[in-house]
This record gives C-alpha cells, sequence and structure tokens, in this order.
C-alpha cells in the first residue's frame, strides 16, 4: 500500500506455499485478498510482495496468457507487484530448507537466470513510473567453502546481473534495483561486512560506477537485530558507504537470558524446516555463533558456562505479539529502522512484513489463521508508522 513520502508497504507473500505458478496465484487470490479486504479499503491500491520461486517465474515467464490473466486480477482487485522475494530459488514450506535457501548461491548460473527473469516479470508487473525491487541472497553461505575464485564468480555474475537491470530499467523507465540481503552466517552478514563485500566488488571493478545505483542492500531488521546491531546508526553507516537500502525487511527474532529453564523452554523453536542460527553474547567476549538452534542446546548442555547472558535465534516473531514466560523479541530494532526511516524518508521506499513461520510457530504464538495474524502485523506496523508521520490512516 501507499504509505506518506512515496513509501510503499506489502506483506511478503513467501509465508504461504505454493512452488508451481497455479498454486502460488491459487494463494494469493485465496489468503491475499483476504488480507487485502480486512486492511484497505478496496478503493486505495493494495501492494504485494511477491514471493515467486524458480519454477513459478519459469512457468509465468513462458505463458503471455497466464502473465496476462494475472495483470488483469491485479487490475480487477485494485492490486500491484512492488517487490519480488528472489531469496528462496527452491521449495520453501513443509520440506528442509535449511541451508537449501543458499542454493544455488551467486557463483552459479542458475540464480544469475533466475534473479534476471524475475526482473523481467517484475518490470511487466509494475504500475508505470514506480520503481521495483527483487532481493536476494548474500553471496552465498559461509559453511560452503567460498574461496576466491568463487567470490570472483559471485562479483561476475552480479554484474552481469546488474547490466541487465539497467538495460530494462532504460527500456521501461522503472528504477530498478536488486537488494542482497546478510544473514547470520551468510557469506555477509554484519553492517560491517556488507560494506567489505561492496567494496571488494569495486576492488576488482572499479569502473563500474553505476553498480551502487541498480544494487543494494535488502536491510532484514530480524537479521541485523541477531548481530547485536542498532538499527539507525547501521542503516546510516551503510548510506555514509554508498551503499543503497533497496528495501527494508520488518521482522522480529526471539532473545532471551539463557537461564536453565528458558533454554528448556526454547526446544519447542527447535524444527526441522529452517535454518535458526543462534549468536551468543557473554559480556565483552567476542559473539559465539551457532549454525543451528539444535548445535546450540547441544554444545550448552555439554558445557553450561558457554551459555554466556543473552541469545538472539533467527526464529521469525510475528511483529505484534510479544514472547512471555522469560522470552522477548527483538521490536526494538524494528522501531529504530522506523526512526532511521522516519528522519530520513527518502532512504528506503520499499517496506516487507516478513514472517515466514506461522506454519512451525509454537501453538502459543499462533494465531488462529494466518490471515488472522497478517492483519494483527498490519495493524501494529500501521500504528507504529504513523506514529512517526510515516502513514497517514485511511478511513
Amino acid at each position: 500500500m501507499h504509505l506518506n513520502h512515496d513509501i510503499h508497504l506489502g506483506y511478503c507473500t513467501n509465508i504461504h506455499r505454493g512452488e508451481s505458478w497455479d498454486e502460488t496465484w491459487k494463494r494469493l487470490d485465496v489468503h491475499t485478498l483476504e488480507v487485502r479486504r480486512r486492511v484497505l479499503p478496496q478503493d486505495k491500491p493494495y501492494g504485494i510482495g511477491l514471493r515467486l520461486g524458480n519454477q513459478a517465474a519459469r512457468e509465468l515467464a513462458a505463458s503471455p496468457c497466464q502473465l496476462a490473466e494475472f495483470q488483469e486480477w491485479l487490475e480487477k482487485n485494485n492490486c500491484y507487484v512492488f517487490t519480488i522475494n528472489g531469496f528462496p530459488y527452491g521449495a520453501f514450506h513443509g520440506t528442509r530448507v535449511k541451508e537449501q535457501v543458499f542454493k544455488p548461491d551467486w557463483a552459479t548460473q542458475e540464480r544469475l537466470d533466475y534473479t534476471c527473469l524475475l526482473f523481467d516479470l517484475l518490470a511487466k508487473l509494475l504500475p508505470k513510473g514506480m520503481s521495483g525491487s527483487v532481493s536476494t541472497l548474500p553471496g552465498s553461505h559461509k559453511t560452503f567453502n567460498v574461496g576466491s575464485e568463487e567470490i570472483s564468480q559471485i562479483f561476475s555474475n552480479l554484474k552481469i546481473c546488474k547490466e541487465h537491470i539497467a538495460r530494462i530499467s532504460e527500456e521501461t523507465g522503472h528504477d530498478l534495483h536488486l537488494g542482497l540481503e546478510p544473514e547470520p552466517l551468510g557469506l555477509f552478514e554484519t553492517s560491517g561486512e556488507t560494506i567489505k563485500f561492496f567494496g571488494l566488488y569495486l576492488d576488482q571493478y572499479p569502473q563500474d560506477t553505476e553498480f551502487l545505483r541498480f544494487v543494494g542492500m535488502n536491510y532484514d531488521t530480524c537479521h541485523l537485530a541477531i548481530e547485536y546491531e542498532e538499527a539507525a546508526s547501521s542503516l546510516k553507516r551503510i548510506q555514509d558507504h554508498g551503499i543503497r537500502i533497496s528495501k527494508l525487511h520488518f521482522s522480529n527474532a526471539l532473545r532471551l537470558t539463557p537461564t536453565p529453564e528458558n533454554l528448556q523452554r526454547l526446544a519447542q523453536f527447535n524444527e526441522p524446516v529452517y535454518f535458526h542460527q543462534v549468536i551468543v553474547r557473554d559480556g565483552n567476549n567476542p559473539l559465539r555463533r551457532f549454525a543451528d538452534l539444535d548445535l546450540a542446546l547441544e554444545a550448552v548442555a555439554t558445557d553450561p558456562k558457554i551459555a554466556g547472558d543473552e541469545w538472539r535465534v533467527h526464529f521469525h516473531i510475528p511483529l505484534h505479539a510479544r514472547p512471555s514466560s522469560g522470552f522477548a523479541d527483538t521490536s526494538d530494532h524494528v522501531l529504530g529502522a522506523m526512526d532511521w526511516l522516519a528522519t530520513d524518508p527518502n532512504g528506503c521506499k520499499h517496506i516487507e512484513m516478513e514472517t515466514y513461520t506461522w506454519e512451525v510457530l509454537p501453538e502459543e504464538m499462533r494465531s488462529a489463521g494466518v490471515e488472522d495474524q497478517l492483519v494483527k502485523e498490519y495493524d501494529w506496523t500501521l500504528a507504529e508508522l504513523a506514529k512517526r508521520d510515516l502513514y497517514s490512516p485511511v478511513s
């Protein structure tokens, strides 16, 4: 939806199952339209943060009739697509995702082809004159043994993708941009590592003066909060190095003091589908990182002395939910990102709410239906944005 200062907000449809285009569209027709009905009057345009996996993207691109039908559906329902989540390439629900969500990585032709295809589709779906973004993974994952050869190939593929984005932007008049999304244990995960990654790219291609116009960062508040970063300072630091904030992902992480009781309760969040990286703070010592929640729980069970004084867990908690019984969240980081945007409304024009974990949330935190959760997230987000003059409520 349109916010103040020409900012756009939507929820990311990766919360819904669907790998084929037919499945994806059915979820939009059932769930997204119901959420749309409950959060915004029909005469107001409703923005969609679309998740298109590789299968759905190829099927949609191969069928001009289906693409035309979808464009008609958008117009009929006064909806528009302004951003696409291109991080998950393949299956994203109901099976082991974990490290697979980083595959294929940016060293591969498959990732390059998929991302370019998403921009081809986005350019056809965008309303005239509107900017469009695609978010993607942070190059690769630290456990994939990425060496100098792979990094060089990652940069080469990003350069080719940038040239593709620039060409489509010139042909269509759209401001199109790619956002690389840092994630714990990704090839780059902190604001500092993000700056270093972009710097290394420019070292390899010093003449590529347009790169930062078309390729920037997708700032996920959950991911950077897990790194114990402070939103306003991190966002300013990124900007000061000339890196575009392509999109803001509003999402919460789980935080807790690692008492024996809390660690016992934390086991209910240990599920087999998604990565739940854990970062432990222990006084002034360096942060301790675990690739997944089960590994962290096993380690502290073996040696309780490594528990530290705070845990932050990559488990997306609904924006409106306030965990209880010794648990907390990182909503302060989301609010800090809103405060930053209020001081610089031109700093980023795309916002996505991204709590994709509805299916695996513990029962005590799960809304009755996925639409209920999304409506509550809209209510919370819009109320906080309104406090900062970023949204004017509609009647």
